[in-house]
């Protein structure tokens, strides 16, 4: 039976491919689809207590669109205004360390080179082959910025994220999710649009569960499920509050 081949068999160019190369995990930095399935998720949360728990205290389906709208428009901002300056921070943040980083290698770029080998030799690289293949990543200076981010800071240089596209998702999803349980209120009143609202916001929760869960690596009926009872919950609060209020006025 063949043995795998280890290291110091491979090409160097194949190696150095093989230490950074990590096909496993989806790529989350841009910020779109995780602002967006996040999103959605606290657009429909958010909304569907509100409108349940005004339509408790007043049923007309006026007052209830109002303020289902409102509440829209003003989550959707806030937001889209929250994950830009989340992700603008964070990007600011990794530029300043590649800055650092890319700085450091100018200066001292032995010692940068050493660094690299003692992280190739922490992989069971032998000291050789992990000099040499310090050596070779150090020789290109886009490659070892590269290498040294990924290494040493977590950082993908090529995928920092866009505080734009990020906000962006995010104001569309929470828009998206908010109007679910909003929907009924445009084409009925009552007890039918509240019905409406209730299962519109379920049938909304579970399938943004399963989309958390996705990209989690989560039990989809468990994120499913957890969805629907935060939601459930959170809904019930509002609408036993506003039951209160609209009996007390």
């Amino acid at each position: 039976m063949a043995s795998t081949p280890s290291f110091e068999d491979l090409p160097l160019e194949a190696v150095i491919h093989a230490a950074h190369y990590d096909h496993h995990h989806r790529s989350v930095g841009s910020g779109g689809p995780r602002a967006a399935v996040f999103g959605a998720s606290d657009g429909l949360v958010s909304n569907a207590a509100l409108i349940l728990g005004v339509a408790a205290a007043d049923p007309s389906a006026s007052v209830v669109r109002l303020a289902g709208i409102a509440g829209l428009i003003a989550g959707a901002v806030s937001m889209a205004a929250g994950e830009y300056i989340s992700m603008r921070a964070q990007q600011e943040l990794f530029e300043r360390e590649l800055a650092i980083e890319r700085r450091a290698q100018q200066a001292n770029p032995a010692l940068e080179t050493l660094e690299l080998v003692k992280i190739y030799e922490s992989r069971g690289i032998t000291s050789e082959l992990a000099h040499e293949l310090a050596d070779a990543v150090m020789s290109d200076p886009k490659v070892a910025l590269e290498v040294h981010a990924r290494e040493e800071l977590g950082i993908d240089p090529d995928d920092l994220g866009s505080p734009w596209v990020a906000g962006g998702w995010s104001f569309v999803a929470f828009a998206v999710g908010a109007l679910l349980p909003l929907l009924p209120w445009f084409v009925g009143s009552g007890g039918a649009a509240l019905a409406g609202s209730i299962v519109a916001g379920l049938l909304g929760a579970a399938t943004l569960g399963a989309l958390v869960g996705y990209f989690s690596g989560r039990s989809l009926p468990f994120a499913a499920g957890r969805q629907v009872l935060i939601t459930a919950l959170a809904a019930a609060i509002t609408y036993g509050i506003g039951s209160v209020v609209g009996v007390s006025v």
